[in-house]
C-alpha cells in the first residue's frame, strides 16, 4: 500500500483547536473505559475516547469493529455497561436520545431518521417537541434562519423528504442537529452515500463547523477522508480502542490500515492480479428501448438498450440520480416500465411480476440495505430465507422452524456472517453493516440465481467486506450467471466489469475501445463526453 501524501501536514490548526489544546477545557467529550455486551458477543472492551472543541476527530473501524455502538451509547440509544462519559468536564448519565440532545450531542446516523412523507420543516419540528425551549413556532424557525445562515446549508425546506436526493436528506439531518443546538455533532459514515463532489463539499462544512468551535466526530472507514480532513484519528479494532487520539499530520495510510485491521488482515485484502475474464455464454437478458417515466422533480430512464449474457459482468458507471435507480427497479419489477420490451432468458417480461422474474433466476441486491433489502427488526434467519418461502423448500402451509434454522446456519457459516446466533435468531439491526450486507449476498447469490443486480453493492462498506462482495460476484459469474453492476464508484466497476456502460441524464453510452480508462469513463459521466 503505497504511502499517503501529506495532506494534513501542511493545513494550518484550526484556532479554536489550538485554543483547546492550550486549556484542558477544551476537551468536549470524554468516554472513559465503555464497556457493552449484546448477550454473550462483547462488543466494546474499555474503550476511551475524547474530542475536543473545534476540532475534526476521525474514528476508523471495519465494520463490527464498535464504532456505530461505541455512538449510539452516547447518543442515548444503548446503555453502557460499564464506564463514565464527561461532557466539558461534567459526568453525565445519557439514558435517553431526548437526553443527549439536551446535552448538546446531535448524531447524523449513516441511515438517516427522516419521514419520508414530511417535509424537512416538519421532521425538524417533531425532532424538536423533545426540547421545550423550541417549542412554539417562531423559536424554530428562528433557530432554524439562523443555523442556515451560519453554515450556508441550503436545503428545500417544504418539500417531502422522500423525494429529496440522499446529500439533501443528509443536510437535513445536519440542519436538524444544529437547528437543536447540537455542539457536539457525530457523523455516522456520512460519505458513504454520497459522490466524490458531495463528499468534498461535506468535508469543507465539516471543518467550517470545526472552526466555529464545534466538536466533530468523524466515524468512517476510509482512509484518504481521515487524511484530508481530521485532526485527530482513533481506531477501534474488534472492540478494543488500538489507536487513540494520534494526530492525522504525519500519519499515512498504511500505518491506519493496519491499525484497523492488523497485519495478516492488509495482506489478506490485498487485491492481487485482475481476475481472469470469461467468454460470455448465451444471451441471458435483452432489454430494448426501455424508458420509465420521471418521478416529481427526478430523472427518468431513456429508451436504454442493454443485454447481459452468462458469464459476464457488466458495469454502469454514474453519478447518483441519473436513473441508475430506475433502470435497476424496472429489470427487477418493482416499477413499470413505459415503453420499450424485457426478454429475460428467451421469455418476455416487459409486465411480468416480481415473483416470475425471480423464478427465472432474478435476483438483486438493492443500493440501501436498510430500506429495501432488510426487515432490520426480523430475525436474521426470515431475512435470509426469505427467498426460500415460495419455493416450499421450508414447508406448504406452514414454515418448519427447524429447516428455517437449519437452513440459515448452513448460509451464515457458508457467507461467513459474524455476530449472528447459530441459528440466525438476532434481529438484523444489531449487526454491522458488512454483515447485514452478507445477509443480502446470502438470500439473493443461491444457486438458482442466473441474472444478478447489484446496485451499490460495498456502499459504506471496509475494505475487507469490499473484498468479500466482490469475490462473491465473481464467484456467481464463474459459475455462468450474469452480473449486472450499477456503482459511482469507477474503481469498482474498471476492477470487475467484461464490459463497462455510463449512465447520464437517463441515457446509456458506452465508452470507445475495447478498455476506457478512468478518464474516459469520467467524461461520459459528466456529459462531457
Amino acid at each position: 500500500m503505497s504511502r499517503a501524501a501529506p495532506v494534513a501536514e501542511t493545513r494550518p490548526v484550526p484556532r479554536a483547536l489550538e485554543s483547546a489544546v492550550a486549556r484542558e477545557e477544551g476537551i468536549a467529550l470524554h468516554l472513559r473505559g465503555l464497556c457493552k455486551s449484546f448477550g454473550t458477543a462483547r462488543v466494546l472492551e474499555d474503550v476511551d475516547f475524547s474530542v475536543r472543541a473545534g476540532e475534526i476527530h476521525a474514528l476508523l473501524g471495519e465494520n463490527g469493529a464498535g464504532k456505530s455502538t461505541l455512538m449510539n451509547i452516547l447518543g442515548g440509544i444503548y446503555a453502557a455497561d460499564s464506564g463514565g462519559v464527561e461532557i466539558a468536564g461534567r459526568a453525565v448519565s445519557i439514558n435517553a436520545p431526548a437526553q443527549a440532545l439536551s446535552l448538546g450531542i446531535g448524531m447524523v446516523h449513516q441511515h438517516f431518521r427522516l419521514a419520508g412523507p414530511f417535509t424537512a420543516r416538519e421532521n425538524v419540528a417533531l425532532a424538536a417537541g423533545a426540547l421545550p425551549e423550541l417549542r412554539g413556532r417562531g423559536r424554530l424557525e428562528a433557530r432554524l434562519s439562523e443555523a442556515m445562515a451560519r453554515t450556508g446549508l441550503e436545503v428545500p425546506l417544504d418539500r417531502p423528504v422522500e423525494r429529496l436526493s440522499v446529500a439533501d436528506r443528509q443536510r437535513i439531518e445536519i440542519l436538524k442537529a444544529l437547528s437543536l443546538g447540537a455542539r457536539i455533532l457525530i457523523l455516522d459514515e456520512p460519505t458513504a452515500v454520497l459522490t466524490d463532489e458531495e463528499a468534498g463539499r461535506l468535508l469543507a462544512l465539516m471543518r467550517k463547523l470545526a472552526e466555529d468551535g464545534h466538536a466533530i466526530v468523524f466515524i468512517t472507514h476510509k482512509l484518504r477522508e481521515v487524511i484530508a480532513a481530521g485532526d485527530r484519528v482513533s481506531v477501534l479494532r474488534r472492540g478494543r480502542m488500538v489507536l487513540e487520539g494520534r494526530p492525522v499530520a504525519g500519519i499515512d495510510a498504511e500505518t491506519l490500515a493496519r491499525a484497523m485491521m492488523g497485519e495478516e488482515a492488509v495482506a489478506r485484502t490485498d487485491p492481487g492480479p485482475a481476475a481472469p475474464r470469461r467468454e460470455p455464454g448465451e444471451v441471458l437478458l435483452s432489454a430494448e428501448a426501455l424508458s420509465v417515466a420521471a418521478d416529481a422533480g427526478q430523472g427518468g430512464v431513456h429508451a436504454v438498450s442493454l443485454s447481459l449474457s452468462a458469464g459476464e459482468i457488466a458495469g454502469i458507471a454514474g453519478v447518483g440520480g441519473n436513473g441508475q435507480q430506475e433502470l435497476a427497479e424496472a429489470l427487477v419489477g418493482l416499477r413499470p416500465m413505459s415503453a420499450g420490451r424485457l426478454v429475460l432468458k428467451g421469455r418476455e417480461l416487459s409486465s411480468a411480476p416480481v415473483g416470475a422474474r425471480r423464478d427465472l433466476g432474478l435476483r438483486y441486491i438493492p443500493s440501501d440495505r436498510a430500506r429495501f433489502a432488510l426487515a432490520l427488526n426480523a430475525p436474521l434467519s426470515h431475512n435470509i430465507a426469505a427467498g426460500e418461502v415460495r419455493t416450499g423448500a421450508l414447508g406448504r402451509a406452514l414454515l418448519s422452524p427447524g429447516r428455517l434454522r437449519a437452513l440459515a446456519a448452513r448460509l451464515i457459516a457458508a457467507f461467513d456472517i459474524a455476530g449472528a446466533t447459530a441459528g440466525g435468531a438476532r434481529p438484523v439491526r444489531l449487526l454491522s453493516g458488512g454483515n447485514a450486507q452478507k445477509a443480502v449476498l446470502a438470500r439473493e447469490l443461491d444457486d438458482a440465481a442466473r441474472l444478478i443486480i447489484a446496485h451499490s453493492p460495498t456502499r459504506g462498506l471496509d475494505v475487507a467486506a469490499c473484498r468479500h462482495v466482490h469475490d462473491r460476484l465473481l464467484e456467481a459469474a464463474g459459475r455462468g450467471a450474469a452480473v449486472l453492476i450499477i456503482s459511482e464508484d469507477i474503481e469498482e466497476i474498471m476492477a470487475l466489469s467484461d464490459t463497462i456502460h455510463v449512465m447520464s441524464r437517463g441515457r446509456l453510452t458506452s465508452p470507445q475501445g475495447p478498455r476506457p480508462d478512468r478518464a474516459a469513463i469520467g467524461r461520459l459521466m459528466l456529459g462531457h463526453a
